[in-house]
């Protein structure tokens, strides 16, 4: 079907030859129909799609998104045949179904839909895009319609089966997770896992309340329930996920880390997956939270970070030379571990030596020596530095300077011809100056040693496939920091909300970027006492674009939108 609807396309002169096969090499790697990779490279509009299959096959075009579906039509295809067969129950007249179709020609889907549902079927052409939204809206995700099918089949089985019952003694983990293995509380846990993967997750929580329970993904930032299994599964869920993480499953009264490596199928590509494991005990149960860890997710190109072009070769200079301190710093979750990855790959040559303390060790960076802190027997960051300068090194990584120690000798690494890179919490640039004055580091300690701070803040993408301009009007922009001059050209988007963004306009995260170069007059500045408003008005008179400035540039590229950069920054 793929090649001759391409060839009524070629022949109706509404594509190039070329551009035919980029579609098909993209639905050789991506999968879907020819169709709708044309569709998504924006070669042919899906009205175009729609009515040359019509002709071809002889049956009408609709157009869904005109359908408002009655509930008791969808009832006669269950949610994973539409998904399978890519079609939609319509209408239902008497002894007939009428059903819209991706492929009124796939004879397979229309068998298997009269057996189903024991009616004479109609089938109509829709446009693949329309008909997966229609799935979403109606139906539910591919991962919801999955997550349904476990959930319905562990509703079936009996409570005990389920409940993992406390006992006196030690719990052999793995008798448990044998006697488990074909559980329907695995097959959940499993999808969960890796329904988080699908999504782009960043986190995943497990929340125990009084009277419910629920599953929450952490998603660009922001968090959305995705499923509430029953109070039954409370403690199998716990147990499945600490065997997993290999953690006591008898102690349920301490918090407890652990870790979690996957490998994984996720549209025929294998990944490798490491999740971080958190447990704390709350009133009603543990509380689990797990970090996903995706080296495919890692950035080490500093080019694709968000840095603006000015910015960038700041960053990329400071990094370069010898010896020095460049922080980086912002929240928790800000993306500073990215960064500090990224300046680590940049520099990670054979000639060069890198040692690394972490609190965790979140990627494995061939080339490094990684090092992982170890609170409890005295392996800290202050301990972890001393030792690193007897190892002949070039660049030193601290995971963050939290205390005076770390930062005295990381100060006093970065002056004696070491290269140091670390990251601070405070809310913007200058402020840093003072925060590390405040841990008790002379002023002209601070002054020799650091050679560039770089606050940053992440902020949602607008989703590509959903993408609008939109208006706003000129006083808002004014009040968002725009120029007189800039209000006039500026252009504003947002996303309407598709299938591929989950309806929340957004897809992915960049960073905004507060890069200050310490120049002479800097300097001068902190050994006279400056405090974090004139190194910040000095700053600015040297160029240096704050956070909101770094926003309103990239509002103007339609690459976020004014609610988040208002979210993320202040005037």
């Amino acid at each position: 079907m793929a090649e001759r609807l391409g060839e009524m396309l070629l022949k109706a002169g509404l594509i190039t030859q070329d551009q035919l096969q980029e579609a098909l090499a993209l639905q050789k790697s991506n999968g879907g129909k020819l169709g709708y990779n044309l569709v998504r490279l924006g070669y042919v509009k899906e009205e175009d799609i729609t009515s040359l299959l019509s002709e071809q096959y002889g049956v009408p075009a609709i157009h869904l998104e005109h359908f408002e579906i009655d509930e008791a039509v969808l009832k006669h295809i269950p949610a994973d045949v539409a998904q399978k067969f890519l079609v939609i129950p319509i209408e239902r007249t008497g002894a007939t179904l009428t059903v819209a179709m991706a492929d009124p020609s796939n004879v397979f889907a229309l068998d298997d839909i009269r057996f189903i549902t024991g009616y004479q079927v109609e089938p109509v052409v829709a446009s693949e895009a329309s008909i997966r939204e229609a799935i979403a809206k109606y139906y539910g995700s591919s991962h919801d319609i999955q997550l349904k099918s476990i959930m319905d089949e562990i509703s079936k089985e009996e409570v005990a089966d389920l409940e993992v019952e406390e006992e006196e003694g030690e719990i052999s983990a793995e008798d448990l997770e044998a006697a488990s293995q074909d559980a329907p509380v695995v097959k959940l846990c499993n999808v969960i896992l890796t329904d988080a993967v699908r999504r782009g997750a960043s986190d995943i929580h497990v929340e125990p309340y009084e009277k419910d329970f629920r599953v929450r993904f952490r998603i660009d930032g922001i968090l959305y329930e995705i499923l509430r299994p029953p109070m039954k599964l409370k403690e199998a869920i716990a147990s499945r996920l600490k065997i997993l993480a290999k953690l006591d499953i008898a102690e349920k009264r301490l918090p407890q880390d652990g870790r979690i490596k996957m490998r994984m199928k996720i549209d025929n590509k294998a990944k490798e997956i490491d999740y971080r494991v958190s447990t704390v005990p709350t009133l009603y149960g543990e509380k689990i939270v797990l970090r996903l860890l995706d080296k495919e997710g890692l950035k080490l190109d500093m080019t694709q970070l968000g840095f603006e072009e000015e910015s960038l070769k700041k960053f990329e200079r400071a990094i370069l030379k010898p010896y020095g301190m460049v922080l980086v710093t912002g929240p928790t979750g800000s993306g500073k571990t990215n960064t500090l990855y990224s300046a680590v790959g940049r520099l990670n040559t054979p000639e060069t030596n890198i040692m690394t303390a972490e609190d965790p060790v979140e990627f494995n960076i061939q080339g490094c020596n990684q090092v992982q802190m170890k609170d409890a027997i005295g392996l800290n960051f202050a301990s972890a530095l001393r030792a690193f300068l007897r190892q002949d090194p070039n660049v030193i990584m601290v995971g963050e300077i939290r205390d005076f120690e770390t930062a005295e000798i990381a100060v006093k690494a970065a002056l004696t011809g070491h290269l140091v890179l670390s990251t601070l919490h405070t809310n913007d640039a200058p402020s840093t100056i003072s925060r590390l004055m405040n841990m008790g580091i002379e002023p002209f300690l601070v002054a020799t040693s650091v050679h560039l701070i770089q606050a940053q803040r992440l902020v949602r993408r607008i989703c590509r496939d959903c993408k609008e301009e939109v208006s706003l009007p000129k006083k808002a922009l004014l009040d968002l920091g725009y120029t007189e001059e800039e209000v006039d050209t500026v252009k504003v988007y947002k996303g309407r909300g598709c299938p591929t963004c989950n309806n929340s306009g957004y897809k992915g995260r960049t960073a905004l970027m507060e890069v200050m170069e310490m120049s002479d007059q800097l300097r001068e500045m902190v050994l006279m006492g400056a405090n974090a408003v004139e190194l910040k008005r000095q700053a600015l008179e040297e160029g240096m674009l704050t956070l909101r400035r770094s926003g309103l540039v990239k509002i103007s590229k339609g690459i976020t939108t004014v609610e988040e950069v208002v979210r993320e920054t202040v005037l």
